[in-house]
């Protein structure tokens, strides 16, 4: 079979469906086609492409996917629109290293405009390889029509939201602590500091603060940020909790802290003295001496005093909280409620822009806040403020970006007011539909609940601008939302909207304030993604009505850290424009990591790089590896290349053998019976077969399920079972009917079981097409010329992903046929565990297996399907039982004691005892109450383990095994008469696996020599058993010395399991091509060999048959005939005769004897490599004649020269056809070994056997 090759080179021949794919512009297509059906709207969320995809993007880009491509074979029309994040900090830092900008100042200097060029030229940096990876990947999605923030519609679409929200009064300026990146100069979201946290370790101290009205004793602090200590103003303590005046015994000095936290200063109780005990309110408005001189003239106004709130804990600490409220969330918080500070005043805050003292902190100006940590603790000890140093780990918050510790800083931000509109968040939550549910209910819920107001401004420059316009006491203010109104209010058009272009533009004020400016900040990036559902459609500018027919989307996928990003962003603004939710179903995967466990990272290489992985293995077999994992129920994965490996290896492989072997017998049905075979999708199938009606009802089963699943966006319940069809298929259905397949039962019988193998195949290709497209391509490709299609259903045949999902067959679903065969399997397997238990190989027959079950029909299925058991168990009889107790069979308890135990400790001997006495009657009621009180302890079925013990004649007959529901008997006695026919088998293995050594086909015809050394035994036993092996094999057998012709493949000398001192020599021959006798056929005949590849097939075409009638004499008949030979059904070709000329009709004649030369269309294969030393037909054949000579003709026994031989019926069949059943004679000598016949006489004897002549 020229098309599918033995071995597949996956990632090779996924490339070819890639080109595939491209000449058919398949994608395209696909959208043209479902025109006019029902949209499923679809949201991408846009990456950066700043740099390149990781497995997390692959994952969800690989969900996506799945689901959209389903939902185009379902019947719907899906846009598909490949979106990019262009703006923000990930760009704006790239360029910052680049160029080596540390602030404000540098970009001041630059100038914004060549700034953002810069930005610019970088953002589409890796869209290439993105292009290429994602295309590679199988994905489809429309990078021409694509959206990017950078877009001015996009951007103007952006002004609208924010518009929106402004005059909805949802939109604020505020003062607040927010976390803030120095090394990117801008203060970042909560749910952006969420993002990133890591474990440090921080410098730990407590710090003194002597009270005026007592100098001589001291509240003691305790803080892990030494520099904000500069900036104190305050100290806070809880007002209801206990508080001591203690002495240090080892100083002298006194000290005020929660009494609870005395272990964050003494190891032990003497090392002080308790001096007094009261409440925290009795220290409220206590003054205290300034830790610096820095900001002392804020004592004047009520600071450096202490405060009282609840949020102090006993939990770290000294219980007393420094407060420094330009650097502290709470702390800002009391202060402004203490009166410490009043709104609008200018905080003390001595850190500029890029995290460094400013010149009011006279001692540390310059420095770095957390350089300067060490050089503030240096100082607070000589200035006698510090009472304890130590380091402190604990998880702290990280830029996202620059992965540089965050501080928390107080800045000016413009504000979207979320607590505002919390409760419609919740409500418009639960109109969703997330997968798995949890996230939605616990994580994002928790998230919601406790959401702040979202700061959207950024202090930087590559970004969409806030279109607000002030006045410069900010007295004024106008929000814009389009460019049309821009130009409306300030008389400038413009098509660019960045800040190089608007920066400068003015609004004359309406109250005489002037011109009104923009203010300088940006939009957070996340603020664009998520208005995205609006601005990749320009609305309400352009598509409005196609915009709002279509929301909310269907359907988005992201990973789990997007609950507290893009799927929060998505929701707040949704809800705050429309009030309903963004989209109505959500799939959720977790994160990807490296083996190890620990995040994926370039630095430590502790992941495969993904393109390598696809070039190894292809991406279908990553795919599936990812979705059948536990990602997609958003836990971890912990990526390891050998499971991309195994997919390979259990899943592709068993699926694309069991295809093959399905075309391999389809083409050899057609050859032997002269016949095209084909499939008519719109007949339902009728075979009476069991195992038929069991694999059709388990593909009907799979389908109804996936259609329910799929509608659940339950990948993870999907995948599993599609996994477990292909080994049900591979592993039972074709394992067991291999035979029926093959043809060596009946031809209604083999076509029966060729229908249903090809219905289930093709079945399982269109189900499959979501998940692996290129595999499911490939096999389409080679599937769908056997297929009559139904024009109204399938319209478009080009591409299995032009065809729609089956519809379930329920009538074809018997439930009681699949309850069988899982009860056959259940058998099947206890028998198989029993084997290996014994090390007994299948291979070794045995005398019986007893099936015991108190449930008839169980048994009456065992029954049904004892033919399989037999074979698979290789066991002469099944027996089946209702009564174990009839074969001495009874239950055993021995104690779990790794479980036990643990749990007993103490009283598990004086148990165990107990539970081995337990009686057979006890077992029973234990196993069906699922518990039992032993020596005064309840214990249930994970605490004991039931077995099985024999008594009687059985105890050595029998081993015994059960799954919990039936009980298996297998009698391990076997007699000589089975020995012997198990060291057979074992020839029979020796044998096949020489063959496969040698690299031999099954279809390459062979002669095995043996010679047996030191066992007169195994001598006896290779005779008696021959006609076995040469049936096994089906090759000839012969002993060394018996003549034979042919080239010496491969030979091996070893010895056989299980007589010793044995020795089997073996020779495996091939022999030459051709007959070896100088009689010509009886029929005109030409050779012909087609060029394909850079390789050489060859065949032999009979121009008649009988003599004289049949003939060939038209250049269409031939290459019809030859397209039948080397199966070039839909593949054009060239024929060409070098001695001959083949006009479009010729005379028989002229072509006999010569070569023709085939070649498929494009190949350039030289004829170089054709044979020159032809004479006579390449292929072995058969001279027959009948009525007294009066018709001759000729057999072909094996078409062509790599072809499979003819079984017996067809050659009965065929000897029948040519003369008129009168066969009088036999001639011509077949050489060809492997044919069941090799000499004249020996044909005559076969033949007559067979035709009772």
């Amino acid at each position: 079979m020229s098309s599918l090759p033995d071995s597949l080179n996956f990632p090779k021949e996924e490339k070819k469906i890639l080109a595939l794919w491209k000449e058919l512009d398949a994608f395209r297509n696909c959208l043209k086609q479902s025109k006019g059906k029902p949209r499923y709207t679809f949201y991408d969320g846009p990456p950066f492409a700043t740099g390149l995809p990781h497995y997390g993007h692959i994952l969800a880009g690989t969900i996506k996917d799945i689901v959209t491509r389903y939902a185009h074979q379902t019947g719907h029309h899906v846009e598909r629109r490949f979106g990019w994040d262009c703006h923000g900090l990930p760009v704006e830092y790239e360029i910052d290293k680049t160029l080596g900008i540390t602030g404000p100042d540098d970009v001041k200097k630059m100038g914004i405009e060549k700034y953002n060029s810069e930005c610019r030229k970088i953002v589409m940096r890796y869209s290439k390889e993105w292009e290429f990876i994602v295309s590679r990947l199988g994905r489809w999605i429309d990078f021409e029509n694509d959206y990017k923030t950078l877009y001015p519609w996009f951007m103007e679409t952006v002004w609208w939201v924010f518009k929106q929200l402004f005059d909805k009064g949802l939109v604020y300026r505020g003062f607040k602590v927010m976390p803030y990146s120095t090394a990117c100069s801008t203060p970042l979201s909560n749910f952006e500091s969420n993002q990133n946290y890591k474990d440090v370790t921080d410098p730990a101290v407590i710090v003194s603060f002597p009270l005026d009205e007592s100098p001589d004793v001291s509240i003691i602090a305790w803080t892990t940020t030494p520099w904000t200590l500069p900036s104190n103003l305050a100290v806070c303590v809880h007002p209801t909790l206990t508080y001591v005046k203690v002495k240090d015994k080892s100083t002298g000095r006194i000290y005020i802290m929660m009494e609870k936290r005395l272990e964050a200063l003494f190891k032990h109780e003497d090392e002080y003295e308790v001096l007094k005990r009261f409440q925290g309110k009795e220290l409220e408005g206590k003054s205290y001496e300034p830790l610096f001189p820095y900001f002392a003239k804020f004592k004047e106004e009520g600071a450096f005093v202490v405060l009282t709130d609840t949020y102090v804990t006993e939990e770290s600490g000294t219980g007393i909280v420094h407060q420094a409220p330009a650097f502290g969330e709470d702390d800002y918080r009391i202060a402004i409620a203490k009166g410490v500070i009043k709104k609008g005043q200018k905080l003390p805050c001595p850190v500029d822009d890029t995290g460094k003292f400013t010149s009011e902190v006279t001692h540390f100006a310059g420095n770095h806040v957390k350089d300067a940590d060490k050089f503030i603790v240096k100082h607070l000890k000589e200035n006698g403020r510090l009472v304890h140093s130590g380091t402190y780990k604990h998880s702290y918050p990280f830029c996202w970006r620059s992965e540089t510790p965050l501080i928390y800083k107080a800045v000016p931000s413009w504000f979207i007011q979320v607590e505002k509109i919390v409760d419609q968040l919740l409500a418009n939550n639960k109109k969703c539909y997330w997968v798995p549910e949890f996230v939605r209910e616990k994580r994002f819920h928790n998230w919601l609940e406790s959401a702040h107001d979202w700061a959207v401004s950024r202090n930087r420059y590559w970004g969409t601008p806030i279109p607000i316009w002030i006045s410069d006491d900010f007295e004024e203010v106008v929000c814009v939302g389009s460019i049309d109104e821009l130009e409306k209010l300030s008389g400038v058009r413009i098509k660019d909207l960045h800040r190089e272009t608007v920066d400068s533009i003015t609004i004359p004020s309406t109250t005489g304030r002037g011109e009104l400016k923009r203010i300088s900040e940006v939009f957070d990036c996340w603020f664009e993604s998520g208005s995205m559902p609006y601005a990749q459609t320009h609305y309400p500018f352009e598509h409005k009505r196609e915009f709002e027919s279509a929301f909310p989307a269907d359907f988005i996928a992201e990973g789990v850290d997007q609950t507290r990003g893009w799927f929060y962003t998505l929701l707040v603004i949704s809800t705050a424009l429309f009030a309903k939710p963004p989209y109505k179903n959500l799939i959720v995967n977790g994160l990807v990591l490296a083996s190890d466990g620990r995040k994926m990272s370039k630095r430590l290489k502790n992941y495969p790089d993904p393109q390598q992985v696809v070039d190894k293995y292809g991406a279908d077999a990553l795919r599936l590896y990812l979705i059948n994992s536990p990602v997609v129920r958003a836990e971890t994965l912990r990526f390891k290349e050998a499971g991309v490996k195994d997919v390979v290896k259990d899943v592709f492989l068993p699926w694309y053998n069991a295809f093959r072997f399905l075309l391999q017998n389809v083409e050899r049905f057609e050859r032997e019976n002269g016949s095209k075979f084909k499939y008519n999708e719109s007949e339902t199938l009728t075979s009476e077969n069991y195992m038929d009606k069991w694999i059709v009802s388990f593909a009907q089963s799979l389908v109804k399920f996936m259609k329910e699943e799929m509608a659940a966006y339950r990948l993870y319940t999907v995948v599993p079972r599609l996994v477990k069809f292909i080994d049900m298929l591979t592993n039972w259905y074709v394992r067991s009917n291999r035979k029926r397949i093959k043809g060596e039962t009946t031809n209604e019988d083999c076509l029966s079981s060729l229908q249903t193998l090809f219905d289930v195949l093709y079945t399982m290709i269109r189900i499959m097409a979501p998940f692996t497209p290129f595999l499911t391509e490939l096999l389409y490709q080679n599937l769908k010329h056997l297929i009559n299609f139904n024009p109204r259903k399938c319209p478009h045949t080009q591409s299995v992903h032009y065809l729609m999902f089956p519809e379930p067959n329920e009538s074809l679903i018997d439930r009681d046929i699949e309850n069988a065969v899982q009860r056959m399997q259940a058998v099947i397997e206890l028998g198989r565990v029993i084997r290996d238990r014994k090390t007994l190989p299948t291979k070794y027959p045995l005398p019986e297996v007893v099936v015991i079950h108190k449930d008839e029909k169980f048994l009456t299925d065992v029954q049904h399907l004892e033919g399989y058991i037999k074979e698979e168990l290789n066991v002469r009889c099944v027996t089946t039982a209702s009564d174990r107790e009839k074969y001495g069979v009874k239950l055993r308890a021995v104690p779990d004691s790794q479980e036990l135990g643990r749990r007993l400790k103490n009283d598990f001997k004086k148990v165990a005892d107990e539970i081995k006495k337990l009686t057979d009657e006890q077992l029973k009621k234990f196993e069906e109450d699922g518990k039992i009180e032993v020596a005064g302890i309840t214990l249930g079925l994970g605490d004991i383990k039931v077995g099985y013990v024999f008594s009687g004649s059985s105890a050595s007959q029998y081993e015994a095994h059960s799954d919990g529901n039936v009980l298996v008997l297998l009698d391990v006695t076997p007699d000589q008469s089975l020995l012997d026919e198990g060291v057979a088998r074992e020839v029979v293995n020796k044998i096949q696996k020489l063959r496969k050594s040698a690299k031999l086909q099954p279809s390459d015809d062979v002669v095995i020599v043996y010679e047996v050394s030191g066992s007169a035994r195994l001598n006896d036993i290779v005779s008696t058993h021959r006609e076995y092996i040469e049936a096994a094999t089906k090759q000839p057998l012969k002993r060394k010395g018996d003549p034979l012709s042919g080239q010496l493949v491969i030979e091996e000398k070893a010895p056989i399991k299980g007589i010793s001192g044995s020795l089997l020599h073996l020779w495996i021959y091939k022999p030459m091509d051709g007959p070896s006798s100088d009689e010509p056929p009886n029929c005109l005949y030409c050779n012909v060999a087609l060029l394909c590849d850079g390789t050489a097939t060859y065949g032999t075409i009979l121009l008649e048959n009988p003599v004289g009638k049949n003939s060939i004499g038209t250049r269409n008949d031939l290459a019809k005939q030859i397209g039948l030979l080397f199966n070039l059904r839909d593949r054009k070709f060239h024929l060409s005769c070098a001695d001959a000329s083949l006009d479009s009709t010729f005379s028989p004649t002229s072509l006999h004897k010569r070569l023709v030369v085939v070649r498929v269309e494009n190949d350039r294969t030289s004829e170089e490599i054709l044979r020159r030393d032809i004479s006579g037909p390449v292929v072995p054949f058969l001279n027959v004649s009948g009525d007294g000579d009066k018709v001759k003709g000729c057999v072909i026994l094996k078409n062509p020269t790599n072809g499979v031989r003819i079984s017996i019926s067809s050659l009965k069949k065929l000897v029948r056809g040519i003369t008129g059943f009168k066969t009088t004679s036999l001639s011509g000598k077949v050489v060809l070994a492997g044919a069941p016949f090799d000499d004249p006489t020996q044909v005559a004897e076969v033949y007559a056997a067979f035709l009772n002549l």
